[in-house]
């Protein structure tokens, strides 16, 4: 981190704007924190007729979206878009703005964009990274794996981390796909003597946990049922590999920040369009040897671990560097 904001004012002020989105939060406070700062966490929800206009249209109200005016401004979504331009445009490049995610609008607009590789966007400003910035460290698996260790100090090695999304745009988690994920999984417990650690999202719904817990009852397996402190982090720590779905781009991200094998399930497409971009994510995964796509078996093999978060920031830093010189 030091080497990464060598050149950088100690007194920097940072700002993180998205629409509250917990996603779009967690990409940058980890671009902020990898560049050792602290932001500011702001937040807007613009009234219509502002929010249908966005990205292409004017800034509407929004509370704390005012001066003083931050240093570097990190903005993450649609809805954030239309203040990242006020904020450039009026300021005249006085603060730095970089975007995360593609804006749909000309990447000109702002001093850095970064975007995922599956999004396919170009300009001189652009950072592409097969991966998305998180909030993840080495430091902060371990501290998290040690947090729920007692848990889990009865479920055997190999340890699996079964990371379950569900329904979204792209695709759809249905019953029948469920209950063959709960068989599979309980087929590493009977066939592998692997102990599981599965967490469910509010996309899985209430079935498909219930078949989870049907498949995987007496079998060494820990289910979070969502009450207390949140074990995501601390699974992905103690785990030997990684079981994920599909249907996030950034968690399967996150499952390949370890550096431990990461099988993914690939769910059926709901829409074939929006299917496209994380099919081009997942082949670009497989390809380069950090994923495979799961069939009830368990591997080993290595790869250099994914991380996006400190290239991202190392990028900021650079440019936001030369910014300052001016």
């Amino acid at each position: 981190m030091a080497q990464i904001r060598k050149n950088l004012p100690r007194d920097l002020t940072c700002w993180v704007l998205t629409n509250g989105m917990a996603g779009f939060e967690a990409q940058g406070i980890g671009i902020a924190h990898a560049l050792g700062l602290e932001p500011a966490l702001k937040r807007v929800n613009p009234p219509a007729p502002w929010k249908w206009m966005a990205p292409h249209g004017p800034a509407g109200p929004a509370d704390g979206v005012a001066p003083p005016w931050p240093d570097l401004l990190i903005a993450s979504g649609r809805q954030s878009i239309p203040y990242a331009r006020m904020i450039r445009r009026q300021l005249q490049g006085r603060t730095f703005v970089a975007v995360l995610q593609d804006p749909r609008v000309s990447p000109r607009a702002f001093d850095f964009v970064w975007a995922p590789l599956h999004d396919r966007i170009e300009g001189g400003n652009v950072l592409k990274t097969l991966t998305s910035p998180h909030r993840l460290t080495k430091e902060k698996l371990a501290e998290e794996a040690a947090l729920i260790e007692p848990q889990i100090a009865n479920l055997p090695h190999p340890r699996i981390a079964a990371l379950i999304g569900g329904t979204n745009a792209a695709y759809t988690l249905t019953e029948e796909t469920a209950a063959r994920i709960a068989a599979q999984l309980a087929g590493l417990c009977d066939h592998y003597g692997a102990g599981l650690m599965v967490t469910p999202s509010r996309r899985t719904g209430e079935k498909a946990v219930a078949l989870l817990r049907e498949h995987l009852d007496g079998r060494p397996a820990t289910i979070w049922d969502g009450t207390g402190h949140n074990p995501y982090f601390g699974y992905l720590g103690a785990a030997d590999a990684v079981v994920v779905t599909c249907d996030s781009v950034n968690m399967v991200g996150e499952a390949c920040f370890t550096g431990k094998p990461v099988y993914v399930i690939e769910l059926e497409a709901a829409n074939t369009r929006k299917a496209a971009k994380f099919r081009r994510f997942l082949d670009a995964l497989y390809a380069g040897g950090a994923a495979r796509p799961f069939a009830g078996r368990l591997e080993s093999w290595e790869y250099e671990p994914l991380n996006a978060t400190e290239e991202i920031a190392a990028a900021i830093a650079s440019r936001l560097e030369g910014h300052l010189a001016r």
